[in-house]
């Protein structure tokens, strides 16, 4: 881990603390928000961790750009990864199917593991949840088994259903809601992830970890889940 300051705005510093994305910088990361939280108190208004980043936006009525930067150097020095709050697991039913994943023949064909090879190596792994962006409760997650991994359509569709879960490179998520995207979609879950009754509106938060657990249709169905299958239009 490596600290680098840079200037987002008059009240606001980025933390640089990784070059490379990975999902061992994320206990590193939460370490550092928890210890910034406690050094900063009061006089701290946002902290929003990432990939490789800490955000870090402060009280201008109580600190100076050259004393914030002082607590950050007192937060982060002597910092243990072991001091970071674990995120929650999680586990997310999908109906990984190719009536509402258009993708998924494509990258079973590609990969040579076939629909079924995809579905097992899909779901068999932890995904760390590194950031939320794009739209509400959209968490990015990785990282995908490099077999699958798939490089963004080259035109985004202008409408993807709520609830599809998709790869992007070495990443994987699932659409809060309907909205564009340009993500391989591979199936759909039933699982409500924005939702103004949530703490922070969102399911998932950085720092936690999702298994996808393979479901049936009948059981999507049955747990809410819209089977209305996916138009892929020309």
């Amino acid at each position: 881990m490596k600290l680098a300051i840079e200037v987002v705005a008059i009240d606001t510093l980025m933390l640089r603390l990784f070059d490379q994305i990975e999902e061992s910088n994320m206990p590193w990361l939460l370490a550092a928000a928890e210890r910034l939280r406690d050094v900063f108190a009061d006089k701290l208004l946002e902290l929003v961790p990432s990939y490789t980043t800490l955000l870090v936006q402060y009280d201008l009525t109580q600190l100076d750009d050259q004393q914030a930067r002082g607590l950050i150097k007192q937060a982060l020095t002597d910092l243990s990864p072991q001091a970071a709050t674990a995120g929650r697991e999680q586990q997310i039913p999908v109906w990984y199917d190719t009536s509402v994943g258009p993708e998924l023949a494509a990258i079973g064909s590609r990969s040579g593991l076939g629909v079924a090879g995809v579905i097992d190596c899909h779901s068999q792994h932890v995904y760390q949840v590194f950031a939320l962006g794009f739209a509400p409760g959209f968490a990015f997650m990785g990282l995908v088994d490099e077999i699958i991994a798939s490089p963004r359509l080259s035109t985004p569709r202008q409408q993807v259903p709520a609830g599809s879960l998709g790869i992007a490179d070495r990443q994987t998520a699932i659409y809060p809601l309907q909205s564009p995207g340009g993500w391989n979609l591979i199936g759909r879950s039933p699982t409500r992830l924005f939702d103004r009754e949530l703490n922070g509106y969102s399911l998932l938060q950085p720092g936690d970890r999702v298994r996808f657990v393979a479901v049936d249709r009948a059981e999507f169905v049955r747990l809410g889940g819209d089977d209305t299958p996916f138009e892929v239009k020309p």
